[in-house]
């Protein structure tokens, strides 16, 4: 997979403030906010800031979190993870493998056959419907 790197002055121009914050900067948008938090489309979610395939619909659930939440990545390569102790907890993020935007968390508290529970910010995903 290719690597995308581009400075930040140069996300700042093709992203919105909000997206800029949350795949850029770590931030996370408000639960049950989000465009796709309720959604059930089929089709593949893409990251936002490069286009990476990172889920699939059919490994989507309602976790009830407020954020849309995916059982697995569509590929095992398609995302990465860093340890995340930011805010006084423990926690897992999730990242895009080929740009390194920043996507969420992952628990170990989803459901079957993985165990795992994405919590993705949908303002960090587009939707390729099928």
């Amino acid at each position: 997979m290719d690597k995308v790197d581009k400075p930040n002055s140069q996300w700042k121009q093709e992203l919105s403030d909000e997206e800029f914050d949350v795949c850029r900067m770590k931030s996370t948008e408000p639960p049950f906010t989000g465009k796709y938090t309720y959604c059930k489309d089929d089709g593949i979610y893409r990251c936002k800031c490069c286009g990476n395939e990172l889920f699939s619909s059919k490994t989507k659930y309602d976790s009830g979190s407020g954020w849309p939440s995916f059982w697995e990545p569509i590929h095992k390569d398609s995302v990465k993870y860093e340890k995340d102790q930011s805010y006084g907890m423990l926690r897992v993020e999730v990242m895009c493998a080929k740009c390194d935007a920043h996507l969420g968390h992952v628990f170990e508290d989803g459901p079957k056959p993985t165990g795992n529970r994405f919590c993705i910010n949908s303002i960090s995903l587009n939707l390729e419907k099928s």
